[in-house]
């Protein structure tokens, strides 16, 4: 099928795959075959074969990892929540210690989940909320302190993200959303809005939330490897595309206007259109974590391809964290050339061996790609600016001592650096758990909120003022 926008041939070439369609004969029998034709999972208009075989492969390990999670799906829901409900449960009865004595007296306080005090299972990897009082308005590290806050954040629910944002933070939430996914058919893509009343009145931070870790849907889409062509834009995620708000026939200027659901890019770009309509001084920043980065960086795209000048000018800045990639090499050459006309700035965090900035490969096949600065931060949380990431695809024999040896670091670091820096950086059991399960996979703990927070509070990066200059 072919997408039209504005009468153009908007989407030329997609790739897509369908776990739920795969039989378990079907996806053994893409590795030995090329003939596509026949698979009735991978729709790839105008390919009858894939002669690459490594090319077969991924879609295989794709496919695979998909169906197993899509198994998963209500085990790994009851997973988090119990989790979550646990942590809770001790946080509402002030500790273990206190929680057994209510027990015994029968006056244990079960926490409500729609509460402002009840937190995810993700904020139990970093349990802070304050703003780092030593960053000022002002200072280079300012916007990027605040834009991963937010979106630290953005992963719990409605009334805790009120609460934080206006009694801690003392800042105004200007509104919540849960977003349509037209893919998956359910609301699956978070966000929320806010001003920045303390520091800089005219300051708007939009915040996507990324992957929940115990969602399989969310998973699911973070390790698709399908991709739409847009002409003259490049290859995007289908993944991602869908969660942001892709319509049936691309992306439209304007909806239907009688759908009873809100998709992400079109219910954001009107809010922002609004509060620009009241304050003409507003400027806004785009942010994310995971998933969430992903989101934003997109977010900004279709507002070039719909040439939304008013919103561009107003960019003060995009920070994603922990971002996957997103698109190829055409994609990221559009990017850079739209970003550099609209003067938009775009830092993009990894923090060290984190997996997830390293996926989908950037290699011959696949054709993902990076665009725009890496600034990266090493375990001891000494920031460069680089063009990539060191060891861009992850799973490269010469990094897997070097990458078991710093996650033992990370896991030492996690009890000496509350006497180092400060009790505010004690990590969380939980955190420590992570790191321990981090030593048999070093870039999944390097991923969690902890490394990103430090590196925004403690990191070192030289060459940021003047790269922002």
């Amino acid at each position: 099928m072919a997408y039209r926008y504005n009468g153009e041939n908007l989407c030329e070439k997609k790739m897509v795959v369908d776990p739920e369609k795969a039989s378990w004969f079907g996806l053994i029998k893409l590795l030995f075959s090329s003939d596509v034709k026949s698979r009735d999972f991978i729709e790839c208009p105008g390919e009858d074969r894939l002669r690459d075989f490594n090319h077969r492969w991924l879609i295989f390990i794709s496919v695979l990892a998909q169906k197993i999670f899509l198994n998963l799906r209500i085990p790994l829901d009851r997973i988090g929540n119990a989790i979550e409900t646990w942590f809770n449960l001790l946080h509402v009865n002030g500790g273990i210690f206190n929680l057994f004595l209510r027990f015994i007296k029968g006056e244990v306080i079960m926490p409500e989940r729609s509460s402002g005090s009840f937190r995810s299972t993700a904020a139990n990897c970093d349990w802070r909320i304050e703003m780092d009082k030593n960053i000022k308005g002002g200072d280079t590290k300012y916007n990027s302190g605040l834009a991963f806050m937010a979106s630290k954040l953005s992963y719990e629910n409605e009334e805790c993200i009120k609460s934080v944002v206006t009694d801690h933070w003392k800042m105004e939430c200007l509104d919540c959303y849960n977003f349509q996914n037209e893919y998956l058919k359910k609301k699956s893509t978070q966000a929320f809005i806010l001003q920045d009343t303390k520091t800089d009145p005219n300051l708007i931070v939009v915040a996507f939330r990324g992957t929940n870790p115990f969602d399989a849907d969310d998973i699911c889409t973070d390790v698709d490897i399908s991709w739409y062509q847009f002409n003259g834009v490049g290859k995007l995620h289908r993944g991602f595309t869908n969660a942001l708000g892709l319509q049936k026939h691309g992306w439209p200027n304007q909806v239907d206007s009688e759908t009873t659901h809100l998709y992400a890019y079109y219910e954001i770009r009107r809010m922002l259109k609004q509060i620009l309509q009241k304050n003409q001084n507003a400027k806004f920043i785009v942010t994310g974590h995971s998933l969430g980065g992903a989101l934003a960086i997109l977010f900004v795209g279709v507002l070039i391809i719909h040439k939304e000048d008013l919103l561009l000018d107003k960019i003060e800045g995009v920070y994603t964290f922990g971002q996957p990639r997103v698109g190829d090499r055409e994609f990221g050459s559009f990017m850079e050339k739209k970003m550099k006309e609209y003067d938009i700035r775009y830092l993009r965090y990894v923090y060290c061996n984190d997996i997830v900035p390293r996926l989908p490969y950037d290699d011959s096949t696949l054709l993902y790609k990076h665009f725009g600065p890496c600034l990266y931060y090493n375990s001891l949380y000494q920031g460069k600016i680089l063009a990539e990431e060191p060891n861009k695809n992850y799973f490269n024999l010469l990094w897997v001592i070097p990458k078991n040896l710093n996650a033992c670091w990370e896991l030492i670091r996690s009890v000496v650096i509350p006497w180092l820096s400060g009790k505010e950086y004690r990590e969380s059991w939980f955190m420590i758990v992570m790191r321990i399960i981090g030593l048999v996979i070093p870039g999944l703990s390097a991923h969690l909120f902890q490394d990103y927070d430090n590196s925004t509070r403690l990191g070192s990066l030289p060459q940021l003022r003047h790269h922002q200059d």
